[in-house]
């Protein structure tokens, strides 16, 4: 069965000495808008929630090249491949509606049932193809912190020259890295029931995730972000009375105030009759 209560969710994360997601048009350093604000993209938010879910047996589709478990080189070779994905009849629209192909994407991998996938494959050398869209219940926005963070760069040197002779110091022997000193930052999310139906997203789906949320940074240690460098500190859950929502996402997410410590203010009289479940993290 699926979805049949509209939920929201939110958690808060702690950052200490690391570089919670680089990007990369700015030298690797942390992400931060205009204003100082930390960021952390909802598409690296979704990486960390389909490896752990990954570690956990689910079947997930975009998995990174780090991590993949199944070999194939690319989402093209894996959806069309017989034994992990679909077979290349299902992106044969000669042979199978785009409707069937989304439905069996949709049953067989999680992470396509939950945030959706545009599947856009070329047919050989020509132009023809298929294109077939699939848009997902879970909505996940990318991660802010309540206050400007600070961040700090160090210079790095290596002990050993990458190329050369080793007879001097070769231009990738100097190097820097970058990283968020102390932030508290928080993402918000939903689900919604009516895309859920057309995925096939399930209450079972939805508690996976409630269950992966407060470990999303297990396994997750680098250079970057040593362990223990990164943590969730609280999940909150609101489970609506109805498909449609009790009240908007825009107020359930408003009625949670983060204090500059991590700690929370709940504004129960913005969203009276639903309260969210507090998860502490793991």
């Amino acid at each position: 069965m699926t979805l049949e209560h509209k939920i929201d969710f939110a958690v808060i994360l702690t950052v200490n000495h690391a570089n919670p997601n680089g990007d990369p048009l700015n030298g690797n350093r942390p992400r931060i808008d205009y204003e100082g604000y930390g960021e952390i993209s909802d598409v690296c938010i979704k990486r960390k929630i389909r490896d752990r879910l990954m570690e956990q047996g689910q079947a997930i589709f975009v998995q990174s090249d780090d991590r993949k478990i199944d070999g194939m080189s690319s989402l093209k070779e894996r959806a069309e491949s017989a034994e992990y994905g679909l077979g290349k009849e299902a992106f044969n629209p000669k042979k199978t509606s785009r409707e069937q192909t989304a439905q069996k994407a949709c049953a067989k991998w999680y992470d396509v049932r939950a945030f959706g996938q545009l599947f856009a494959f070329k047919e050989g050398s020509d132009a023809s193809g298929v294109s077939i869209a699939i848009r997902g219940p879970v909505s996940i926005h990318s991660a802010f912190s309540v206050e400007p963070v600070s961040l700090s760069s160090i210079q790095i040197t290596k002990s050993v020259s990458g190329e050369g002779d080793g007879s001097k110091k070769s231009s990738d022997t100097m190097g820097m890295k970058h990283r968020v000193d102390k932030g508290i930052y928080v993402f918000y999310g939903s689900i919604n029931p009516q895309l859920a139906a057309h995925t096939g997203y399930s209450d079972e789906d939805a508690a996976v995730l409630k269950g992966i949320l407060p470990r999303l940074f297990e396994n997750d240690a680098s250079s970057a972000r040593p362990e223990g460098s990164m943590a969730v500190k609280t999940v909150f859950w609101w489970e609506h009375t109805c498909a449609a929502g009790d009240f908007s996402s825009a107020k359930v997410h408003g009625s949670l105030k983060i204090l500059q410590d991590g700690t929370y203010e709940l504004d129960s009289e913005a969203t009276p009759g639903i309260k969210p479940e507090v998860i502490p993290g793991f």
